[in-house]
């Protein structure tokens, strides 16, 4: 058994200072795959790394070219058979996309085979219609470069901040959201597209494949007006599984009683 977690941290060095340490003893993942970590490896805290290696933990910190911004980080309690930042390490036509460290990709044991898990923080599109524009186009190189490994017989698991719910049931206030983006038709559009695929390639949402009829279950909440308290939410975050996993989805589950980001973390446990 494998035990994977996500979270989108809204700052690595803001949410070590909310009892990350603490949250981290008591959970303790396998592996735990951090987004928009927003930090530098000279930028942590002293004792910070330390720290983590004597709690038995692995990190590998990609961070984004742009000083403050993005990036990913993962971490893990067995070492990963391989560990990359960014696409290329897959496919060298893809490096287009690695500059704002939103990628990170590792390789782990499961019995006697392996999956590669992709710890990714996708674009927002909030900012206008360029930044949509290249939030569309990462989907579409991700998931073709996805529909490939899968082809080649890789077993494939995503993990991170889509940036986008998927239907109505994954927010908390659908009509008032639809021309936003995170709701646009053409991001849920994509999320169909993923998911479907090929009869090989398509994947599984695995929160909404064990839970297909949850609602108001969100994984991110506006700081503004109250929104947690009132669980006016998104659910953002996922982990997406290829389709030769489905027998080993034990339990995927949206940890929002922990907090310290305006995201919570995101499970999955693979047998």
């Amino acid at each position: 058994m494998i035990r994977l977690l996500s979270w989108n941290v809204n700052g690595l060095r803001s949410v070590l200072g909310k009892d990350f340490m603490v949250k981290l003893k008591a959970e303790r993942p396998d592996v735990l795959c951090l987004q928009e970590t927003r930090v530098r490896e000279e930028q942590l805290p002293k004792g910070f790394l330390e720290e983590l290696a004597e709690l038995g933990y692995s990190f590998h910190l990609n961070p984004a070219e742009r000083p403050g911004y993005s990036g990913t980080a993962t971490l893990c309690l067995t070492p990963p058979m391989e560990i990359h930042s960014g696409f290329a390490a897959l496919d060298a036509a893809l490096a287009e996309w690695d500059n704002e460290g939103r990628v990170t990709v590792s390789r782990h044991a499961l019995g006697k085979s392996s999956f590669l898990l992709f710890n990714i923080y996708f674009p927002n599109g909030t900012s206008g219609e360029e930044r949509l524009h290249y939030k569309m186009n990462f989907y579409e190189a991700f998931q073709r470069l996805v529909e490939d490994l899968v082809t080649r017989g890789e077993s494939v698991v995503v993990c991170g901040d889509l940036n986008t719910s998927h239907r109505e049931i994954d927010l908390a206030r659908p009509a008032a959201n639809r021309k936003n983006s995170g709701f646009l038709p053409e991001e849920c559009a994509w999320i169909d597209r993923f998911l479907s695929g090929t009869h090989t390639t398509g994947m599984i949402d695995s929160f909404r494949h064990l839970h297909p009829d949850a609602a108001d279950r969100y994984s991110w909440w506006s700081n503004r007006g109250g929104a947690r308290a009132k669980n006016v939410g998104w659910r953002l975050d996922y982990f997406f599984a290829s389709r030769d996993l489905e027998p080993r989805l034990q339990k995927a589950d949206i940890l929002d009683q922990i907090t310290g980001s305006d995201h919570c973390p995101v499970e999955l446990v693979l047998k």
